[in-house]
């Protein structure tokens, strides 16, 4: 398998067909890959230069628990073809650092917003 190739900017989706993200990079143990990962701080560290630098410092000052990029265990991929199908639902996954500071600081207080979905 050629990694950046075969995974790389691939679209994530749960067991359902629901979008999840896409791979921004990976996590490998030697040459094994334990996890896909996520977001903006995954993609500012591929981009490099100042760009990168300035998407990757921001995402991590928005990361209050300063838990990285989301981090989906490689052992969750059912298949991988167009997409990477994993054997879960999108719920069961923790959300991505931004999302979650976005509903925290912005979208929760909004009034009504609590009886959306």
């Amino acid at each position: 398998m050629l990694l950046a190739f075969d995974l790389l900017d691939r679209q994530i989706v749960d067991r359902d067909g629901t979008p999840v993200g896409k791979v921004d990079d990976l996590e490998l143990t030697g040459a094994v890959v334990t996890a896909l990962l996520t977001g903006q701080q995954a993609l500012g560290r591929r981009f490099g230069g100042a760009l990168g630098r300035w998407i990757t410092s921001t995402a991590y000052r928005l990361d209050v628990d300063r838990l990285g990029p989301r981090r989906i265990p490689y052992d969750l991929v059912a298949r991988v073809d167009s997409a990477v199908h994993l054997s879960v639902r999108v719920e069961l996954l923790d959300p991505p650092p931004l999302e979650r500071w976005l509903d925290e600081h912005l979208v929760g207080r909004i009034p009504g917003a609590d009886d959306a979905g």
